[in-house]
């Protein structure tokens, strides 16, 4: 295993890998929460807002993972999903050796991903838009690795949800997934104006990212030092 190298305290951003970053909702929080960002997906990203490489996102991080502070992966959620099921499509699992690629970086990480992967996330932490007075619940589920993250309290619902593909009354919280309406009110509630809507269905919220980030930081030294 890769052994994780002391950060110089001199640096005032700490490096982050994100991996499968589509365009960049993570990223924007990360970047936020005070980190350079580095993005890589195996499809070009010309919307990414920050530096991109195109590659695997395993063989990238088994290659070059330790250069980074901390690392964000985001695995294809296709395979565990409940509407991809039912259309009999088929998708592989990358989170177990997303998981086994991390581990041997020695730096610390987070996995996202949707409700459907929780059996196979370990100990992960719900966090939801509600937390951060967003418009839109959007749970997403995060394991730690090699730290430790505690949730936010998770506040009321009260707000009815929209059904999906329909406008969205006023009052309602929309899901924005699928072929959802009104792009430009999805960019305004998640916080992301530069994506489409491909984008935008499959992104985290980059208030969630900055909130990890920050908590990153403050667990590890306001420098981002690993010790």
């Amino acid at each position: 295993m890769t052994q994780p190298t002391p950060i110089r305290r001199g640096r005032l951003r700490p490096r982050l890998l994100d991996l499968y970053c589509c365009q960049g909702g993570a990223a924007k929080g990360y970047a936020d929460a005070g980190f350079d960002v580095t993005g890589v997906d195996l499809a070009p990203q010309p919307r990414y807002p920050y530096r991109f490489v195109q590659a695997d996102a395993i063989a990238f991080v088994l290659e070059h993972g330790a250069q980074f502070d901390f690392i964000h992966a985001s695995p294809p959620c296709q395979f565990y999903s409940d509407t991809q099921r039912l259309m009999g499509n088929t998708h592989p699992d990358l989170i177990a050796p997303t998981r086994a690629a991390l581990d041997a970086t020695g730096r610390p990480y987070v996995i996202e991903n949707v409700r459907g992967a929780v059996p196979h996330l370990h100990a992960p932490v719900l966090l939801c838009g509600a937390m951060f007075g967003l418009a839109t619940y959007r749970h997403r589920y995060f394991e730690t690795g090699r730290w430790t993250l505690t949730a936010p309290r998770d506040p009321a619902h009260p707000a009815p949800v929209a059904k999906m593909g329909r406008p969205i009354p006023p009052g309602h919280y929309g899901q924005f997934v699928g072929n959802f309406s009104g792009v430009d009110l999805a960019r305004r509630v998640m916080g992301v104006p530069w994506m489409n809507r491909d984008g935008i269905r499959e992104c985290i919220p980059p208030a969630y990212t900055e909130w990890i980030g920050r908590a990153y930081r403050a667990a590890m030294g306001t420098l981002g030092a690993v010790a």
